[in-house]
């Protein structure tokens, strides 16, 4: 999924239109947030949905912060 700023939507939104309409999606994001997704009108609702929510998920966990250093032993993490 193709991710732009809503400022590069408004000044490329015809080239946006094309590549929707060749089949991709594209997340709108306002001060790196996502706000929009822009879909094929054919795609079903809940993979635009599923593919948003993925998105999101992702721009979480890079903008996460570490929880700290690793304290767990190898034989902890596989313990039986």
């Amino acid at each position: 999924m193709k991710t732009v700023t809503a400022a590069e939507a408004n000044r490329n939104f015809s080239a946006l239109l094309k590549d929707v309409a060749r089949g991709e999606c594209v997340l709108v994001t306002s001060r790196g947030k996502p706000v929009a997704t822009i879909a094929p009108a054919e795609l079903p609702v809940e993979d635009a949905n599923r593919e948003m929510a993925r998105q999101q998920l992702l721009a979480h966990l890079r903008d996460a912060e570490p929880l700290g250093p690793i304290t767990w032993t190898r034989d902890e993490l596989y313990e039986r």
